[in-house]
């Protein structure tokens, strides 16, 4: 129910004997009509904030997130402009992003790429090319050269942030035609050629081959690497230059966005960061929470949460908040989630403040779009979100309240941290209601700006809080 008439706001003053201020003695519910019976506790455990780790080589003692954790910049979207300078656009946005409290930056496939200087990345054909060998018909890659993508993680660390490659091992190309003895034709496997001369690749190499047919998947019709070859997996994660160890020890990457995971089986990035280390997260484009969860725990890495992703969609584009009490990865393990709003894959809702307003204020590690935060959106309501996360938003989740278009939870605090209680209203009209805060006869503010009430919560943590229209607000100790 959203409006109380006259009457029943009277008999409210009449049942309520705590003083409160004049703002919230205005039309004033009765929490039995306006609060559900049930607060559900969402996540249980210590209440400590999701971590990536530290990162590499001597940088290691500067990646200290604030008391909610991180917040991670995709540094990128699809078919950035053409022409060698991305590196370098995304290097001069480094002060500012780290200044906002971003603090790491996802960079698109950095090495060389079937398409030369107009790939984004997704077709790697010598993972070792950074922009400094002359083949597939330029040196540079799209994004610029290797001593520019060097100066912008340099420039990262610097700020004190994080950089993760993103990497692409499940299918190759650019190879030369080659007679398969496998497939009994010719198969564009023959990577022997590379410029750099590290990772020469042949048909066995690929599937199918001596080690079987396929694995668990294929991508576009490109060769499909073959993760049980052992020469594969040195390469890949064995070798002192292996891939892994190149990008991390040479390169100071420090974490890793594994693409397509569903084409190889979770052992394969498993392996690869017991091997290695560093932050690491899963494309496993996928809504089904058990799915992802399976992953995750066999992979030991984070995943991207697409059930929070399609489950944002429905409340916010679709009128049903209520979906927003369905099951999701950052429920199950909050910290294997990485939530998102939009990438560079999928940009499907369009209501979008209010999502934002959900991940940075819920748990996982909250990831922001570049052009969402650079083109689209209101970078000034980014920040503070970006802010509130950083500082506020500690702990366990409870969901107090849910209907069509409201959405109530409160994070429940961590070592002294009081955390926050964040109120979506996607209605047309301001609304109010009761909830239980941790707060007993403490001031309260709505740190987002969106209300000017500063009410007191009762002796027994009873507070009234309002939100706008198609809007949020989200309230804490005036500390």
């Amino acid at each position: 129910m959203k409006k109380t008439n006259f009457f029943l706001s009277l008999l409210a003053l009449a049942l309520v004997s705590s003083c409160r201020t004049s703002d919230e003695l205005t039309t004033e519910p009765t929490r039995q009509e306006e609060v559900h019976n049930k607060t559900v506790n969402v996540t249980h455990h210590d209440g400590r904030p999701f971590s990536t780790g530290n990162g590499s080589g001597s940088a290691q003692s500067k990646f200290t997130a604030g008391p909610g954790g991180g917040v991670l910049m995709q540094g990128f979207y699809w078919d950035v402009p053409e022409g060698g300078n991305w590196w370098n656009t995304v290097k001069d946005k480094l002060t500012a992003w780290s200044t906002a409290g971003i603090g790491a930056v996802w960079l698109p496939p950095a090495s060389k790429a079937q398409n030369g200087a107009y790939s984004m990345g997704y077709d790697p054909t010598d993972y070792y090319d950074f922009g400094d060998f002359n083949q597939n018909g330029s040196t540079e890659t799209r994004f610029g050269s290797r001593a520019e993508l060097e100066a912008l993680i340099t420039k990262a660390h610097a700020e004190n942030m994080q950089v993760y490659a993103d990497i692409v091992i499940n299918h190759n190309s650019g190879g030369q035609s080659e007679a398969n003895p496998f497939t009994g034709t010719n198969t564009w496997t023959n990577f022997s050629g590379v410029a750099s001369g590290k990772f020469q690749r042949n048909y066995n190499d690929f599937y199918k081959n001596s080690y079987g047919n396929n694995d668990e998947g294929a991508f576009g019709g490109f060769p499909d690497l073959c993760h049980a070859n052992p020469h594969v997996q040195d390469w890949l994660w064995g070798r002192e230059d292996s891939v892994a160890k190149y990008y991390k020890n040479v390169m100071k990457f420090d974490g890793w966005r594994f693409d397509y995971v569903k084409g190889f089986g979770p052992w394969v990035v498993n392996t690869w960061n017991s091997n290695v280390g560093g932050f690491s997260v899963g494309e496993l484009w996928d809504s089904n929470v058990n799915t992802l969860e399976w992953w995750a725990n066999n992979a030991n890495s984070s995943v991207f949460d697409f059930a929070a992703y399609y489950k944002m969609d429905e409340a916010f584009d679709n009128g049903n908040l209520n979906a927003l009490n369905d099951d999701m990865m950052w429920k199950r393990n909050p910290y294997k989630a990485v939530t998102f709003v939009a990438n560079h894959d999928t940009d499907i809702i369009y209501n979008k403040m209010p999502a934002y307003a959900y991940i940075l204020t819920h748990e996982g590690y909250p990831t922001i779009f570049y052009r969402d935060y650079e083109e689209w959106l209101n970078k000034e309501r980014l920040n503070n979100l970006i802010w509130i996360h950083n500082n506020k938003a500690t702990g366990t989740t409870s969901i107090l309240y849910t209907d069509n278009d409201e959405y109530i939870a409160r994070r429940n605090g961590y070592n002294g941290n009081p955390g926050l209680v964040v109120y979506i209203n996607t209605s047309s009209s301001w609304q109010e209601r009761w909830i239980e805060t941790n707060w007993s006869s403490q001031q309260i503010k709505d740190f987002t700006g969106n209300s000017s009430w500063y009410p007191t919560t009762q002796g027994d943590k009873w507070v009234k809080i309002q939100c706008p229209p198609n809007s949020y607000s989200v309230w804490s100790l005036n500390l």
